[in-house]
């Protein structure tokens, strides 16, 4: 009786321990693993420790929230060799189902089709907003009209101000709404000998250049089909001109950063992250120590408004993805939860892509925790208005290449002191001829 009893005792211990064995052999035989394609540091050239710290806990979140999916990532991969990496994966057939989109590679990528025209999977998800994004964030991610990409953060450039050289000449630090001519008097009140040396030691600019002022012109640099870029519009002529004005200014001598670093220079661009960087410590105490700063918003032209260029990280689905649902809710967890979202501020130097976060009291005590006690946060509404309102700078293959050629034709017609419609007019001949040959 004794050993039926422990015959079946056995028995029923085999079955049960079969059936655990084969509930976990089920369990990873379903489970789902999403590759996810990043780089580490920050996108914006400014130093971060904390890059994975956002992800792994979105991570997290989602996994929580999906048992049986897994998310997988490949850790140590610099910004500087991830698209590199993207291309062997691209090549292998093993490119990633949601992944960080260079801003080099996007127009290349949505050209061949790697990334998946989201459009469907937006008008289909009734929980998904457009309006909860910053317009520009969300048109960066736009290709031929369609969305094949979400933002993540952003990063707007700001006019960096020195408050100490300002208040030294007697000037008011300029209102959100100032105009070129308001920057050019700064600038000529600025400009000048101090010691009596017959050279300049103080100015009024470093690294403004033709671009930002084309921004804040009232026109653009690319027309309709974005293959033809029109440097004889007025509004860039103008620009030219105006930056040929303030150039005068400094009488042939070259502003250097070193005179910007030693409280010189009255005006400078910066990005929001580099803002961030510099405003906290332990980076507070390498830059800008010997005056007070902050930024403002860059003047405007007669025709134009107070604008300046807008950057966004992008995230895209693999158009291949054998998991489009999963990698759509990871995607949108990513780059549109509130809570997900308000780590880019707590971990990150750029901002949030939605509007509500980037605008809430949350995130502005988050900036100035970071802040020395009497700094003033850079004010909300700003951020705001800086962003919805920016410039996003096209993306197509030969942009970048004409102007850097239209960097260097620009300088030296401010240089050289040429004419600047006549140059121009030539130069666009140049360029419009060079466009039609890489058709």
């Amino acid at each position: 009786m004794k050993g039926w009893k422990w015959t079946l005792g056995l028995g029923a211990a085999v079955f049960l321990l079969a059936g655990f064995l084969g509930c976990i052999y089920k369990y990873h035989e379903k489970e789902i693993v999403l590759e996810f394609g990043m780089f580490t540091g920050s996108n914006w050239d400014v130093a971060s420790a904390s890059s994975f710290v956002m992800i792994d806990k979105a991570i997290a979140k989602f996994e929580e929230e999906h048992p049986g999916v897994r998310i997988h990532y490949y850790s140590g991969i610099s910004k500087e060799d991830y698209s590199e990496w993207c291309a062997r994966k691209l090549l292998e057939g093993k490119m990633p189902d949601v992944f960080m989109v260079p801003d080099t590679d996007f127009n290349l990528y949505s050209s061949l089709g790697v990334m998946k025209n989201l459009d469907e999977l937006i008008e289909h998800d009734a929980g998904f907003n457009r309006n909860d994004f910053f317009t520009t964030a969300l048109d960066a991610g736009k290709y031929d009209g369609h969305q094949c990409a979400l933002p993540y953060e952003t990063v707007p450039v700001l006019l960096f101000v020195n408050k100490s050289l300002l208040a030294k000449e007697q000037i008011e630090v300029p209102g959100e709404d100032w105009t070129w001519d308001d920057m050019y008097e700064i600038c000529r009140k600025i400009t000048k000998d101090v010691n009596g040396d017959g050279l300049l030691d103080q100015f009024g600019t470093y690294n403004y250049s033709w671009r930002n002022a084309v921004y804040t012109s009232g026109g653009r640099f690319y027309d309709g089909d974005q293959q033809q870029l029109p440097f004889t519009d007025s509004h860039v002529l103008d620009a030219i001109k105006y930056m040929k004005r303030l150039n005068d200014l400094n009488q042939g001598q070259s502003v250097t950063q070193e005179d910007f670093n030693k409280g010189n220079v009255a005006f400078m661009p910066l990005t929001f992250a580099e803002y961030r960087t510099y405003k906290t410590y332990p980076y507070r105490i390498k830059k800008y120590t010997r005056f007070q700063w902050d930024c403002i918003t860059f003047p405007a032209g007669k025709e134009g408004e107070n604008r300046s260029r807008v950057d966004s990280l992008l995230m895209g689905i693999n158009s291949n993805t054998k998991h489009e649902k999963l990698a759509w809710e990871f995607l949108k967890q990513l780059t549109g939860n509130e809570e997900m979202q308000m780590d880019i501020f707590r971990y990150s130097q750029g901002v949030s892509v939605l509007k509500s976060v980037t605008g809430s009291a949350q995130a502005a005590a988050i900036i100035q925790e970071d802040m020395d006690e009497g700094e003033q946060v850079i004010n909300s509404s700003l951020l705001y208005n800086v962003i919805e309102n920016g410039v996003i700078e096209p993306k197509y293959q030969q942009y970048e290449q004409v102007m850097s050629l239209a960097d260097g034709e620009i300088s030296k017609i401010l240089m050289e002191n040429r004419n600047v419609d006549s140059s121009m007019k030539i130069f666009q001949r140049s360029i419009t001829k060079y466009l039609q040959q890489q058709r």
